[in-house]
């Protein structure tokens, strides 16, 4: 006898049917949720370009997306109407050197080094930009850049700044004036008091005029021509103030080397006699090997001037002022120390207020 036999995917059929429908199941929701990531994302991504056009569209500052070769992908009507135009179209497929400045084209090339070639995440600089009718105007540039589909941008940011530098511009000119006027007057000033100053020399080395007057006389005029002579040195002091102002500008400001040993050397002869005069002893204390430092000497004599009268001038007889000058950490160091009353501690930080 033979026995019928059924195949065994007969009888598991439904199991893998079953198996399979699960599997397809899983497949469907897998996709569903995957087209509901997808559109959740797709729905982020639609709100944050709104976003994004609302704030290009409607901001008062100039804004434009350029490309690495400066050619402008997007701009918007803000910086239309900057550069003069009806329509940030007019600004699309158009290179930003189109309207840069004659004087001012080479900042765009140093804004595009910056970004494309050093890879600085941003970079700013002040330029000048030109409309079609020729009129200019002077901006603030702050450049982003930023990966796109098409390679990287800069998200550039454009603030008129106009105003503020004809206001500095106003302000250079009304500086440059006073100054003009204040050296005129501190040059014309000097030349009637060295008159004065000589004529009071004159007049007290005159013994035959001074002889003819009684002793009383003669004393209290001697005291006047002292008088008169100081006032004219410290008026002197004065104007030199004026004009060492006037030229601290640092653009002005020539520097040479210089050799401090020889320099205090020369210029501490006319202070000796001055302290001698006054019974204080001028202690000067330079070091074997010449010292040298890079600075203007005019301001550095007029510093050291200033210091030395100072500590002469608030040192007693018997006292001491002390010149020191010493290299240190590959410049140089230069003390003037006196025995005077001092500064009171609640003034010194004032001191170069």
């Amino acid at each position: 006898m033979h026995s019928a036999h059924k195949p065994s995917s007969a009888l598991s059929s439904p199991e893998v049917e079953l198996q399979a429908l699960r599997e397809e199941n899983h497949r469907l929701q897998a996709q569903i949720a995957a087209t509901a990531e997808h559109q959740a994302l797709a729905e982020r991504y639609q709100q944050s370009q709104v976003r994004f056009r609302t704030v290009f569209d409607n901001s008062p500052l100039g804004h434009k997306i350029i490309a690495q070769d400066l050619t402008i992908r997007q701009a918007n009507p803000a910086l239309a109407q900057m550069l003069g135009l009806s329509s940030p179209d007019e600004l699309v497929g158009r290179r930003i050197l189109e309207f840069a400045h004659p004087h001012h084209r080479y900042d765009w090339n140093v804004l595009q080094e910056q970004l494309w070639s050093h890879k600085m995440p941003s970079f700013s600089l002040e330029t000048c930009l030109m409309r079609p009718d020729g009129s200019s105007f002077w901006c603030q540039v702050t450049s982003v850049l930023f990966p796109d589909e098409a390679g990287e941008m800069g998200y550039t940011t454009l603030e008129d700044i106009t105003a503020r530098k004809e206001a500095e511009a106003a302000l250079q000119r009304l500086y440059d004036a006073q100054e003009t006027v204040m050296h005129v007057i501190a040059h014309d000033l000097k030349s009637p008091l060295a008159n004065i100053q000589m004529l009071v020399e004159v007049l007290k080395g005159d013994d035959a005029l001074l002889g003819a007057c009684p002793a009383d006389v003669q004393q209290e005029t001697r005291a006047f021509l002292e008088m008169i002579q100081r006032a004219c040195t410290e008026a002197n002091a004065l104007l030199q103030d004026v004009l060492y102002l006037g030229d601290l500008d640092a653009k002005r400001l020539v520097k040479q080397r210089l050799d401090l040993n020889a320099f205090l050397d020369a210029r501490l002869i006319v202070y000796r006699v001055a302290a001698q005069q006054k019974g204080i002893e001028l202690v000067q204390e330079l070091p074997a090997e010449v010292v040298h430092a890079h600075l203007n000497p005019e301001k550095f004599a007029r510093v050291l001037d200033n210091l030395l009268t100072n500590a002469l001038k608030f040192t007693p007889a018997g006292g001491r002022v002390t010149v020191q000058l010493r290299p240190h950490a590959g410049r140089a160091r230069l003390t003037v120390q006196d025995t005077g009353m001092g500064i009171p501690a609640e003034l010194q930080e004032h001191l170069f207020d």
